[in-house]
């Protein structure tokens, strides 16, 4: 039971860090490496560990699993979305990120930004919802 005790506290200590750096190697990714799929990993991997040291009732909790399960296709939608102003503009490209702001550097970056936040939320919640479908099958 001590061991338990020592296993909850730090995770509770080290669970807020793990979710920092995660907006971090999200924002980060257009300079380096890292982007929405390692935060969305990031992501997962958090409430993971929050599932394992304080079980799935308390994990879904946290992250209902009908929330992650909707929010696996808003993602996929927001990436594909990112496409459509461009679509619908004069040019007809897709992901011409030139539709997003005056200046192609800003503009870019705002097209980037979309779509990797859709594929955090993708990434994360595919992540979750898999987890989720394993652990609850070990209950059966």
């Amino acid at each position: 039971m001590k061991l338990d005790l020592i296993l909850r506290v730090g995770t509770k200590l080290i669970l807020p860090f793990i979710l920092i750096f995660a907006p971090y190697v999200h924002f980060h990714g257009d300079y380096g490496p890292g982007g929405g799929f390692q935060a969305g990993v990031i992501i997962a991997a958090a409430i993971i560990l929050y599932a394992i040291v304080f079980g799935l009732d308390a994990a879904k909790r946290v992250a209902p699993q009908g929330l992650i399960e909707r929010l696996v296709p808003l993602g996929v939608l927001l990436y594909a979305s990112a496409g459509l102003p461009a679509m619908l503009s004069n040019k007809g490209r897709y992901l011409d990120y030139g539709v997003f702001g005056h200046h192609f550097a800003h503009a870019h970056e705002w097209g980037i930004l979309i779509v990797e936040t859709g594929v955090i939320i993708t990434v994360s919640s595919t992540m979750l919802a898999i987890f989720y479908a394993f652990a609850d099958r070990s209950r059966r």
